[in-house]
Formats: C-alpha cells, sequence, structure tokens
C-alpha cells in the first residue's frame, strides 16, 4: 500500500507538471482527491490493515493528499498568471492615442425659459408649487365653476380615464388644492405638464405645458394683475416688448383677459406663424371668480384674487423665434445643440 501512495504522488505530480489548463486540473484533482478517485480508493482499503500499519499508512495517505493538493494549488495560480498574461498582451493600449471626446449635452430650451419663467416669478415673491397629472374630474372641472354640461367638457378636447378621472387639461387644479390647505395671502405658480386632444401643428400639441399663477388676498385688482403680467413679460423679453390685453370668458375668472404679445417675426405685420394677425397669443388671465373662492372656503367678500396660465412653449417660441413648436419635441439634436 506504500508503494501504491507513492506511485499515485510520482504519477500526480508528473500530470500535474503537464497540465495547461484549468479544465485539466479540475479534470486531475477529480481523478486523484474526488470521492471515486485514486487516493480515496487506497484508503477505503486501511480496514484490511493491522492496528500497527494504521497510523503509518494514514499518515502518509495524509502526506500525499497535502502533496497534490499543494501541487494542484501551485498550478492553478501558474495557469492563472499565464492566462492573465495572455490576455494582457492581446489588449494592449497605447496610452499616447489621443482619447474621444465626449460631448456634454445642453438644457432643453423649454427647460432654459421654464428657469427663467420661474426665475422672474420668484424675485416678485411667488411659491413654486406642482400637482398629479391625472386629475380628479372635480379639482379640474368643477371646483374651477366649470358644470357638468360645459363645452370644455367635451371629450374632443379632454382625455377621460373614466368619468371622474381625466388628464389634466391645464394647471389651473393646483390653485383649487393650494386654497384648500392655506389660507390667504397666497402667491404662486405651477408650471407642469397637461394634455388635450388638439391635432398637431405648428402651434398645437395633444402635450404641452403650462403655468399657472394664482395670487389671493385683501385689495387684489385687476391693476395688480396687468401691473404684474407686464413686469413679467418685459423681464422676459425684453423692455421693448409690446403687449396688449384682450376681453375674454374663462368660467373661473370674471373679468377676464387674454394676453398677447406682438409677433416676433412679422412685427405686427402678420405672418403664417402669427396666423396674419401681427399678435400671437401666450396666457389667459383674469379676476379669481367668487364661486372659485367660495368652493374653496375662501370669502370672496374679504379677499379677491387674480389668475393666470401661460404656455411655455409659445413663450419660447417668441423667445427664441422659432415658428413650429415640434421642433421641441423631434430630438434633433441639430436643434437642439444651438441652446
Amino acid at each position: 500500500m506504500k508503494e501504491q501512495l507513492e506511485d499515485i504522488r510520482r504519477q500526480a505530480q508528473a500530470e500535474l507538471s503537464a497540465a495547461s489548463t484549468k479544465q485539466e486540473l479540475e479534470t486531475l484533482r477529480v481523478k486523484y482527491l474526488g470521492k471515486k478517485g485514486e487516493l480515496t480508493a487506497i484508503l477505503k482499503q486501511m480496514g484490511k490493515l493491522s492496528p500497527e500499519e494504521r497510523p503509518i499508512i494514514g499518515q502518509l495517505a495524509n502526506e500525499v493528499r497535502e502533496s497534490i493538493t499543494a501541487l494542484l494549488e501551485s498550478s492553478q495560480a501558474e495557469i492563472k498568471q499565464k492566462e492573465r498574461n495572455a490576455k494582457l498582451a492581446s489588449e494592449k493600449l497605447d496610452v499616447t492615442l489621443p482619447g474621444k471626446k465626449h460631448v456634454l449635452g445642453n438644457k432643453h430650451p423649454l427647460s432654459i425659459v421654464l428657469d427663467d419663467i420661474k426665475e422672474i416669478f420668484v424675485g416678485m415673491g411667488f411659491d413654486i408649487v406642482d400637482g398629479p397629472e391625472v386629475e380628479y374630474d372635480y379639482y379640474n372641472f368643477e371646483a374651477l365653476n366649470i358644470p357638468k354640461n360645459h363645452p370644455a367638457r367635451d371629450t374632443q378636447d379632454t382625455f377621460y380615464i373614466n368619468e371622474n378621472i381625466v388628464l389634466r387639461t391645464q394647471t389651473s387644479p393646483v390653485q383649487i388644492r393650494v386654497m384648500e390647505k392655506q389660507k390667504p395671502p397666497i402667491r404662486i405658480i405651477s408650471p407642469g405638464r397637461v394634455y388635450r386632444s388638439d391635432s398637431v401643428d405648428a402651434t398645437h400639441s395633444p402635450l404641452f405645458h403650462q403655468i399657472e399663477g394664482l395670487v389671493v388676498d385683501k385689495g387684489i385688482t385687476f391693476a395688480d394683475l396687468k401691473g404684474t403680467l407686464e413686469t413679467f413679460v418685459k423681464r422676459l423679453y425684453g423692455e421693448d416688448s409690446v403687449v396688449r390685453f384682450r376681453p375674454h370668458h374663462f368660467p373661473f375668472t370674471e373679468p377676464s383677459a387674454e394676453v398677447d404679445v406682438q409677433c416676433f417675426n412679422c412685427r405686427g405685420e402678420g405672418c403664417r406663424l402669427c396666423k396674419n394677425e401681427g399678435w400671437i397669443e401666450i396666457l389667459g388671465c383674469g379676476m379669481v371668480h367668487p364661486k372659485v373662492l367660495a368652493n374653496c372656503n375662501i370669502d370672496p367678500e374679504v379677499y379677491t384674487g387674480f389668475a393666470l396660465g401661460l404656455g411655455l412653449e409659445r413663450v419660447a417660441m417668441r423667445r427664441y423665434n422659432i415658428d413650429d413648436m415640434r421642433l421641441f419635441y423631434d430630438n434633433d439634436v441639430r436643434f437642439l445643440s444651438q441652446f
């Protein structure tokens, strides 16, 4: 049995020294040290030995096992180093080559304009708030004095999820949520995405961005609204900007108005962009309707307020002389890189 163990040691050493891959080493490990390996087969015969012989053979068997194990580990480390060297040789990197410049992205033009608008209103003492885009019918319509039979509820204009839930058509619901939780004085703007079933063209999109503004306090008048908007437009577009207010109707404001800025493309002469009117509508506004205040438990006999809603895309078009809203959403790098 001693001779068998020494033969196993010599044979294992020879085969392990000749092995060149991890797979060959694993095969040899199973062959000699596995449950059905040669060394295990020898150890199973120790029961036939005399009590005097067993310790001697057992010690020799352990020495053989340790020898084979040590040679396995040494061969594995050697093969691993060879594979690493071969990989490094095949993947040489010339560190003297010039690097590849990573092109940094720019802010989207809508983000640029939105940040500027926020800065203007924050400078006038407004807070910025937001609200859900999937909105209850109550907040999107009823609380804003738009009854069930109002034309604005037509499914051709509004995306309905079910009878009581819609994709908000304006950011005005945020003012209701704020007035329910906060008592006057209130001075906020709420930018966000809104959804309407509009056909896509140069000035319309089913998804666009709106910025709602709201001021509620004692003694607020239409003069405050007009002064706020004129200040906003001139700070955004420049002191030479021309603004006009046109009487209009909104269910949630009374009196109401639409605000136009003179067309940047034709300077009031009339062109395709302004539909030959010479002016571009940028927002609607008005004094908050007493019923809207009452719906939010604010006494309209004590408090008054004004609200405004402007389309971010149209403001950005006016600012950057862009004549097609679709450019904002085409993700054309040639267009976006200009900003």
